[in-house]
């Protein structure tokens, strides 16, 4: 079969036009039905994420990073219940592949079961995995179900499916097209045992998430057919037609109420890989006009041969994160609320790679592209007296994705990420109020913090500290949410494997907006001999766990190493002592404008330090006490204005000068030509 095209890719996003049938059975349904139902296919969704989430095996599915889904008979996503955003709008590609290229032959039948991982189908990345179901009532085809989730285990020449060392597709493990794994309601024995000898190091825990997605969709596929029984199968039909094209209208008038223009934001990665390198991650120009927004991505930096690559349509789910989040927070996640957007994408470029680029690690460029939308956005939506308060910085999108594989204190096979660095992210400034500390995960914004003690039951390690991390937030008017840290200590096992994806150790992901500052970079630290057990075995009265005196004073002993936050896989022994790190957002406004009260009480719930109170916010006080002098701060940040002036330049002097201006040469070596980032030669990959 042929891999989708990405003309077709971007077509089937669209919704397809009504049939004569689904236009008739709309007609019929009267508005109050018509309300009720909404909700019933609301509550059925918010059932099986619950069945979704209890019965999952990964930190990915515990922590509600997945997604459930009901689709038309055609493949049109209608509604869908989300821990992540970043599935909903692209799986219509995979449910329209199957229509096309599978009906004659295997054929689509009831009972049947789908599944694929593969990024070239229409999926993100092979550790996003999903199951599908068609909804058949008496024998004819009503609609489709799924259930999506992150599963940290693909058989990827590194442990935890996403291998930062990957040079091509070929190195990334599992990559499955969209094919049937189930008949007759039952999984194919024949494919676990597939699954099970493929490589991964951790089958029993891949083989329950896949039963997890499996089971879920299923329940979707139960209640959808009970709905059917009871008001008959063409109020269904006409129900999810009238909430497409109910969405439709609505997500319409808000894109028509924008104000007309072109908007730019360009944002930069730090890292390709293991490598240390400077790119242009998204260089974004957002053109709205006809009631229409366009996407438009040249610019770009060309693709590269690691593994931070991502295919057009995952841009397009990470895009999906911020629109659900902000300008479509009121609306169902639908297919139609993305038909009056378009987008353009340069071939050859590290958001549109070729075919056997290796993208697991494309989430930390297509989270560029969802920053960028966000900022690019908010330049937008300012001017607009209706949605200026939606305005925020993009979140803090850096952070430690440690994985831990080998055997636990119980003797299992473990491969699985410490997600409490993913999920407690800070919110970028607000315009009208400070962005949440540790809000959620920027792929997942109704992601939870694991249970530390749930933590330490399933895996080797024992978490010694877990607190926000002071002075991780961009400050501002508005500050940033605080990003979080935890430190874990290999605990009950002799040895313990753990590698680490990520980036943003030199180059901040997330920018921030209207003079604020933007928030940390992220460490990669880890103590080797570290005596932190044996200083708490004796019960050291002079031990202190909080993470800033640890760092200042280094009160661990042991063997320090500072690194890039992305590492390869090491063996670590018992009592070693990883950091891992939550990205704080990025500030919102000047940071001389925020109220000395609100500085103080950031020093009191120990967001901020001293120096950043004092040097920063220029803020006057008594350390001991806290208490302001009010004169003291107008002036210092009055001196500061004046120092900011004579600093100052025009726009024309400054042009010039930073013209002259390129980074070291060593670092250029997959930006593209500088500065217009065009490809400088053909990538080659075996």
């Amino acid at each position: 079969m042929p891999i989708p095209t990405l003309a077709e890719k971007l077509q089937w996003l669209k919704p397809a036009p009504a049939t004569a049938h689904e236009t008739e059975c709309a007609a019929k349904v009267l508005q109050g039905d018509y309300e009720i139902g909404v909700q019933i296919t609301n509550d059925i969704l918010d059932e099986a994420m619950e069945v979704f989430v209890r019965s999952s095996r990964s930190y990915f599915g515990v922590s509600g990073d997945s997604m459930v889904a009901i689709f038309t008979a055609n493949g049109d996503l209608i509604n869908a219940s989300c821990g992540t955003y970043l599935h909903a709008i692209i799986q219509p590609i995979i449910i329209k592949f199957i229509h096309k290229y599978y009906t004659e032959n295997p054929g689509i039948r009831d009972g049947d079961i789908w599944y694929t991982n593969d990024a070239l189908y229409g999926g993100i990345h092979n550790p996003d995995q999903v199951a599908l179901m068609p909804i058949f009532h008496k024998g004819k085809l009503l609609a489709w179900s799924s259930a999506a989730l992150h599963t940290t285990e693909t058989g990827a020449i590194e442990p935890g499916g996403m291998p930062v060392s990957a040079k091509s597709r070929f190195e990334e493990g599992l990559n499955l097209p969209p094919i049937k794994i189930g008949e007759n309601f039952e999984i194919r024995n024949d494919f676990l045992e597939m699954y099970s000898v493929y490589g991964m190091r951790a089958p029993a825990m891949f083989i329950s998430d896949l039963r997890a997605r499996c089971t879920t969709a299923d329940r979707v596929r139960v209640r959808l057919l009970e709905l059917a029984d009871k008001r008959g199968p063409d109020f269904v039909v006409g129900l999810l037609r009238k909430m497409s094209d109910t969405a439709e209208a609505a997500a319409r008038r808000i894109v028509r109420d924008l104000p007309d223009g072109k908007f730019r934001t360009v944002v930069f990665n730090d890292a390709i890989g293991m490598t240390p390198a400077l790119v242009r991650s998204c260089y974004l120009t957002l053109t709205k006009k006809d009631g229409g927004i366009i996407f438009d991505f040249h610019g770009t930096s060309p693709e590269n041969p690691s593994s931070y690559n991502v295919h057009p349509q995952a841009v397009v789910g990470h895009i999906a994160n911020f629109m659900y989040e902000y300008m479509f927070h009121d609306l169902p996640i639908c297919s139609s609320t993305f038909a009056m957007l378009d987008f353009v994408f340069p071939e050859g470029s590290i958001v549109y790679p070729d075919k056997m680029a290796a993208t697991s690690c494309c989430v930390y460029i297509g989270m560029q592209a969802r920053c960028a939308t966000q900022n690019s956005f908010a330049k937008m939506i300012f001017s607009n007296a209706a949605l200026w308060g939606q305005v925020a910085a993009s979140p803090g999108s850096q952070h430690t994705s440690q994985i831990c594989a080998g055997l636990s204190q119980w003797k299992l096979a473990v491969s699985d990420v410490l997600s409490f660095a993913l999920n407690t992210m800070g919110q970028g400034g607000r315009a009208a109020s400070d962005g949440m500390d540790a809000y959620g995960f920027a792929w997942c914004a109704f992601g939870r913090a694991p249970d530390s003690e749930q933590v330490e039951s399933e895996l080797p390690v024992t978490v010694t500290l877990s607190q926000h991390w002071k002075d991780s937030s961009g400050p501002g008017l508005h500050r940033g949410g605080s990003g979080g840290v935890q430190h874990w200590m290999v605990h009950k096992v002799p040895h313990l494997v753990s590698m680490c994806m990520g980036n943003g150790s030199k180059v901040p992901l997330g920018q921030p907006l209207f003079g604020g500052y933007a928030s940390s970079p992220i460490p990669g630290i880890s103590i080797r001999k570290a005596d932190l057990l044996q200083q708490m075995s004796e019960g050291n009265p002079q031990l202190t766990l909080d993470n800033r005196e640890v760092l200042g004073q280094k009160t661990i002993h042991g063997d320090w190493n500072f690194e890039f936050v992305a590492r390869t896989p090491k063996m670590y022994d018992e009592g070693d002592l990883l950091f891992g790190f939550s990205g704080g957002g990025p500030g919102y406004g000047d940071p001389l404008e925020r109220p000395p009260e609100e500085v103080l009480e950031d020093l009191r719930k120990q967001i901020i330090s001293d120096w950043t109170a004092q040097n920063i916010y220029k803020l006057a006080y008594e350390p001991e006490r806290r208490k302001l002098d009010v004169e003291k701060t107008k002036q210092l940040r009055d001196e500061e204005r004046r120092a900011r002036l004579a600093r100052g330049k025009s726009f024309e002097e400054f042009h010039k000068e930073w013209n002259k201006k390129k980074p070291p040469e060593e670092i250029l070596q997959w930006y593209g030509s500088w500065p217009d980032g065009k490809p400088l030669g053909p990538i080659v990959r075996s």
